[in-house]
């Protein structure tokens, strides 16, 4: 089974890690379909010193399709296994089927643009 986590205001990526309504996760089969859905409540506080990678790890979750993220919280989530894919948007299981597809990868870019980047940037 694989569990992904997506960071969710509604039903759509949320533009923040850090600042999400709450954590989407999705259990999926062997066959790629969505077995289970769970919503999570965020912290709302900067995701890399929240706990809430503890957590989602505590849960099984091995990857996170994120929109913005900081350099911090993509070192606290890989140290804990899990693999972050950024730059996503738009329908939580829009983005989920894109990437099973296989097509939706990595943006590559961290987020800056939140006053407390150096303080999560470890």
């Amino acid at each position: 089974m694989l569990k992904i986590a997506l960071p969710s205001s509604g039903n759509s990526i949320d533009d923040h890690f850090g600042h999400c309504e709450y954590f989407t996760i999705l259990t999926m089969d062997e066959n790629k379909n969505i077995v289970s859905e769970e919503k999570l409540q965020s912290p709302q506080s900067c995701g890399c010193k929240s706990g809430i990678v503890h957590t989602l790890a505590e849960k099984g979750v091995t990857l996170m399709l994120a929109g913005n993220i900081g350099g911090g919280a993509i070192n606290v989530l890989q140290s804990r296994g899990i693999e972050v894919v950024r730059g996503c948007s738009g329908d939580i299981k829009a983005v989920t089927q894109q990437w099973l597809s296989g097509s939706l990868s990595d943006s590559g870019l961290t987020c800056h643009a939140h006053e407390h980047s150096d303080a999560c940037s470890h």
